[in-house]
């Protein structure tokens, strides 16, 4: 029986044979990439320089896009790394290290996102007491406890599965998942993979953020049924892009799970790889363009930066 020692790297297997076209894979994922990085620098630059924007709900924003960079960049080159290679091999550090970036980067978006419900729920439902509530001190300590949580969360999950001992090498996906490593130990009990997915998977990251945005958006569609037509608008516009990011994260987290544990070969292979990158790659560029697009006063700060380099 070998250990997680004695296995020094990981085997994705479904690259498969990219043949020549790996070079236009490569070439897409790059502009993908570079993508991502701009468009949520860009609208993170806006925000940093208007001072009109220095408020709860954009630096809440702000802490989005550094995730949506951090998540990227967690796999984007390895994708770019691996579209060149023969072997498609991953180190079993490397593996570990891609792993706790993916969990963390989760961790983090559905904090964040839940901390935005909640702060929509506050200015909406209790308008009076948001300056009190929701001051530019509390908000960075709040960030900063999300980031601080998730990675200390992650990390105490993740060290069970390093001191594993595995008897396989092949990871059937393009990118290293916590599920598949650990089925991949020698162990027939399966219980840290099930604490994991229950834990982590199930509670901590998605039950407990989704309930408390649920409760947010019950209390603000009760409170807008009673408002006025420009209340409504109001909080239509600024709850739509949160909604929209939101649902888009809850899908890709939902296909991710359902796909490591059920059989999912009657998807076309190229199909399932790029669903699987949807939250890495897809979503990051998703929410920028949701909120740049949609949020009147970011839109405003970009024409008006705009035309001051004119």
């Amino acid at each position: 029986m070998e250990n997680s020692t004695q296995i020094v790297s990981f085997v994705l297997a479904q690259y498969g044979n990219l043949g020549n076209i790996k070079n236009l894979y490569f070439f897409l994922v790059m502009l993908l990439y570079i993508l991502v990085i701009f468009s949520n620098t860009v609208l993170i630059v806006i925000i940093y320089v208007d001072r009109n924007l220095h408020e709860p709900m954009y630096l809440f924003l702000c802490s989005l896009f550094v995730n949506e960079m951090y998540g990227s960049t967690s796999i984007l080159p390895c994708f770019m790394v691996h579209f060149l290679s023969e072997t498609h091999e991953i180190s079993t550090f490397y593996c570990f290290i891609q792993i706790f970036n993916i969990q963390t980067y989760t961790a983090v978006e559905f904090g964040t996102l839940t901390i935005m419900a909640y702060d929509r729920y506050v200015c909406i439902c209790k308008p009076l007491h948001y300056n009190v509530l929701m001051t530019e001190r509390k908000v960075q300590k709040v960030i900063l406890v999300i980031w601080i949580v998730s990675f200390v969360e992650v990390g105490v999950l993740l060290s069970f599965t390093f001191h594993l001992k595995f008897c396989g090498r092949i990871i059937n996906d393009v990118l290293c998942q916590n599920h598949l490593v650990l089925e991949l130990s020698c162990s027939p009990d399966r219980t840290v993979s099930y604490v994991n997915d229950i834990v982590f998977g199930l509670i901590f990251t998605v039950a407990a953020p989704l309930s408390f945005i649920f409760f947010s958006y019950v209390n603000i569609l009760a409170v807008c049924l009673k408002a006025s037509e420009e209340t409504k608008m109001k909080a239509f516009d600024t709850c739509t892009p949160h909604l929209v990011s939101l649902i888009s994260f809850v899908f890709a987290c939902f296909y991710n799970l359902i796909t490591q544990r059920f059989d999912m070969t009657f998807i076309p292979l190229e199909l399932r790889a790029v669903l699987s990158m949807y939250a890495l790659v897809i979503h990051p560029l998703v929410s920028p363009m949701i909120y740049g697009l949609k949020l009147s006063n970011i839109r405003h700060a970009f024409k008006k930066s705009s035309y001051g380099m004119e």
